[in-house]
């Protein structure tokens, strides 16, 4: 007579096809989460204007003082190797209107060189902002002098000003940076509406990068799990087979 008694599977086995299909799940998840974010990018990346930019709205930036600016922007590109390269840094755009009629200066130099300029004269350091709804966080800056007209400064490394909208585009490198804004010839009362955009040139990469690699490692999951659950439904299959 044939053996007919079913037959268990070895504990090894059993462990290798589950280990298969939990391992296939893990996969999985990574997978979507991969789409998930190429998804986000490419959206992001189809948002950019005419000249390849994706650009804040027009926010307001005013103050009482002589000038506007930023705290350090730290630039690091040290170890991140191909990544910063300098045509993966991509540019920044600023685009600055004047609010009250005055000519207006925008500006990009090295942190401290603007901190030279700045010393001595009542100007304000933004620290933060809120975006919903968008607040700027100012920090005073005390002093009696007035500064020099900053078109006559050789600190900068992209500057614009004159009257109507001011565009200034600067090529990102490497070190401390702050962008400053002023009235052209550096009077108190500044009110300004600043809006800031860049190219991110890898924001395409990345993206397409991303759903290549979920699609890949969703394939990975799918031969995984198949592989798993195929094996444990014939595993039975073959025990009960006459002898």
């Amino acid at each position: 007579m044939p053996d007919t008694t079913p037959q268990t599977q070895p504990p090894r086995l059993r462990a290798a096809r589950t280990t298969s299909v939990v391992v296939g799940a893990i996969v999985g998840l990574i997978a979507f989460a991969m789409l998930a974010i190429g998804g986000v990018l490419l959206w992001a990346d189809s948002k950019k204007d005419e000249q390849g930019y994706i650009h804040t709205d027009t926010q307001r930036f005013a103050t009482r003082t002589a000038a506007i600016a930023t705290d350090n922007l730290d630039v690091d590109s040290h170890g991140l190797g191909w990544l910063t390269s300098h045509d993966r840094y991509g540019n920044i755009r600023l685009k600055v209107s004047s609010r009250n009629d005055k000519p207006v200066f925008v500006g990009i130099a090295r942190t401290s060189d603007v901190a030279t300029y700045l010393r001595g004269t009542s100007h304000t350091t933004v620290t933060d902002f809120h975006s919903d709804p968008f607040r700027a966080v100012y920090r005073a800056e005390r002093g009696s002098g007035r500064p020099a007209a900053p078109a006559s400064k050789r600190i900068w490394a992209a500057s614009s000003h004159g009257t109507g909208m001011q565009t200034v585009t600067w090529d990102v490198k490497h070190g401390d940076w702050s962008v400053v804004v002023m009235n052209a010839d550096g009077s108190r009362g500044v009110d300004t509406g600043v809006s800031a955009g860049a190219d991110f040139p890898i924001l395409s990469a990345l993206a397409w990068g991303s759903v290549g690699g979920g699609l890949v490692l969703l394939g990975v999951a799918a031969l995984l799990i198949v592989a798993g659950t195929t094996a444990q439904r014939r595993a039975p299959a073959a025990a009960l087979a006459p002898a």
